[in-house]
């Protein structure tokens, strides 16, 4: 299963319900437009621990590790950047250091890492493509112990928050390019963004609150390929929809009540049960 399954589950359906959705994607003969990388999760878990791959039938079956897509996979160039060898994107090695989003976005206009040009704030998916689920969270916000990054620190830049003063190990969020198209709580304008040491997607303000200061997180630039994560979907008429983007196929509707993990993985096999 992949990490766009993920990414429209968690961000379009209802939580209860978005995990229903994974099972409900299968492959079809199309000319992808891009490639969605795995999440690189590899374990499987019952709702408090680890456990033994289900077989099909078992409580818990058909869950992210049991479907592999693309790999993580990347290119070291030497020279300040790092190709993703399955999305074609490159990237600025180096995380760089905090500022606001206007500065961000400013800054990248005149960035020339690699002797390249044309570098640009990613948006929201093209971030989200790095992230790693095979990441661990630690159990306290003052030290980084027992934390494992969700991003490939052997290939990209990463540091935890200094977990001093008011400052968590976990506050060393990124921004995304992508803007809420309203604001949030208090009215606040807000930036997309994702939390490399702990995993979330979530949106930042872009000012402290009650004030014009702008808020400062880290920023990674990328180049490549503009159309990254635009869907194309398709009626197929059936019940179904396929995104010509990604070759996945997936349901129209969605469960119709809220279920639990357990029950959205065994609803989807009664659904579908060739999958």
């Amino acid at each position: 299963m992949s990490r766009s399954i993920i990414a429209a589950s968690c961000g379009i359906l209802l939580v209860t319900c978005a995990f229903a959705a994974e099972g409900l994607a299968l492959a079809v003969t199309t000319t992808n437009a891009y490639t969605v990388v795995d999440t690189g999760q590899t374990n499987c878990y019952d709702d408090n621990h680890p456990i033994t791959e289900p077989a099909p039938g078992q409580p818990f079956y058909g869950q992210d590790a049991q479907f592999a897509s693309s790999s993580p996979a990347y290119a070291n160039n030497g020279d300040g950047t790092v190709t993703d060898l399955n999305t074609g994107l490159m990237w600025v090695q180096a995380r760089g250091t905090q500022m606001t989003w206007d500065a961000a976005v400013a800054d990248a206009t005149s960035n020339t890492t690699g002797g390249n040009t044309d570098w640009r704030m990613p948006t929201i998916k093209e971030l989200y493509s790095l992230i790693l689920f095979s990441g661990v969270n630690g159990a306290s916000v003052t030290n980084t112990a027992g934390y494992v990054p969700f991003i490939d620190s052997n290939y990209f830049g990463f540091v935890y928050g200094s977990g001093t003063g008011g400052e968590r190990v976990i506050d060393c969020q990124d921004w995304s390019g992508t803007e809420y198209v309203s604001t949030t709580m208090n009215g606040d304008a807000t930036i997309f963004g994702v939390n490399f040491a702990d995993g979330r997607i979530k949106g930042y303000p872009k000012y402290v609150s009650g004030s014009g200061t702008g808020q400062v997180n880290y920023v990674r630039y990328v180049r490549g390929n503009t159309a990254y994560g635009t869907n194309q979907f398709a009626d197929n008429g059936d019940g179904t929809i396929t995104d010509l983007a990604t070759s996945l196929m997936w349901s129209q509707a969605d469960s119709g009540v809220g279920l639990n993990w357990s029950n959205a993985l065994t609803w989807v096999q009664a659904e579908l049960p060739g999958l």
